[in-house]
């Protein structure tokens, strides 16, 4: 499959930052998810992952014509594509199969995704389904939401174990939202108490407090990679919505990254309509779709 281009792996993140850094940089708002995963793993190992891998093709020319990694932590531990031409995302195909491995699906850019399960699933006498379906928005001009009571502070340490459970519901609550099975994709429980306590290390979660300083809403970001932040997860509890907790964390977030000097992005369930609304009259604009596709 796809013969004409050609696909190198690598374990090593460094070595992959060395072959693909400089094509990384040129769209860093579309290639976030790899841009973030290869720094955290470059930066503090790759941990119990059961898979980890980057991967590099090439066209004829010898020229970059995708990009791609195997670095998820949950089942089915799908491979994540950025942007490439058909014929590459067949020949990554062919590749990855020729490796001997369980893949349970594939994510990232449209329409290489969808081209790279097709060719897998063939490959394999498999078959397709969709699970998700994500849109990358970007942070135009902010616009302020409603004023409402409390601030923004960071989570302190010793909360991280209420904001580990958060992080943790706002995956079920999504799927719930989005009128998928709760917990689908296993994310939820692959977030654990190291990933909370990095993420206070690095400066990126926050409550929306009352003004009681009591938590009434949690956003968390990612650090800067390629200039880029990325909001997420952005988590209320049901009992505290409709009050306009998100809106203001998320605005207020959004700036104070902005104001390091970051292009912020964030993504969206397409499932759910109330959080796209949210987002967009905040100033974030449409940039890219993502999809989630499981093979079977």
């Amino acid at each position: 499959m796809g013969g004409a281009h050609d696909v190198r792996f690598t374990e090593d993140a460094a070595e992959f930052l060395a072959w693909a850094g400089e094509r990384l940089a040129e769209d860093p708002v579309t290639g976030t998810v790899v841009n973030t995963s290869v720094h955290r793993i470059r930066d503090h190992g790759r941990g119990d992952l059961p898979y980890c891998w980057f991967a590099v093709v090439t066209d004829p020319e010898g020229e970059i014509a995708g990009i791609a990694m195997r670095t998820a932590p949950f089942p089915p531990y799908p491979v994540y594509l950025l942007a490439m031409p058909g014929a590459a995302a067949t020949a990554l195909a062919g590749a990855v199969h020729a490796r001997g491995e369980d893949v349970g699906g594939a994510t990232g850019l449209r329409p290489a995704t969808d081209v790279f399960a097709a060719a897998l699933a063939e490959a394999g006498g498999r078959t397709v389904a969709n699970v998700l379906h994500h849109r990358l928005f970007e942070l135009g001009t902010l616009v302020d939401p409603r004023p409402v009571p409390g601030r923004l502070r960071p989570v302190r340490d010793d909360e991280a174990e209420q904001a580990l459970v958060w992080i943790r519901q706002f995956f079920f609550d999504a799927d719930e939202q989005a009128g998928r099975c709760a917990g689908h994709d296993g994310e939820a429980g692959s977030f654990t108490i190291e990933d909370v306590r990095r993420k206070l290390v690095e400066g990126v979660l926050w409550f929306w407090v009352d003004d009681d300083d009591r938590p009434v809403h949690l956003t968390g970001a990612n650090p800067a990679a390629f200039g880029v932040s990325r909001i997420g997860p952005v988590y209320t509890p049901k009992e505290e919505r409709g009050r306009g907790w998100a809106a203001a964390a998320v605005a207020e977030v959004s700036w104070l990254l902005r104001s390091r000097g970051d292009r912020v992005i964030l993504f969206t369930d397409q499932a759910n309509p109330t959080s796209n609304a949210l987002y967009q009259a905040l100033g974030y604009v449409a940039v890219a779709d993502t999809v989630r596709l499981d093979i079977d």
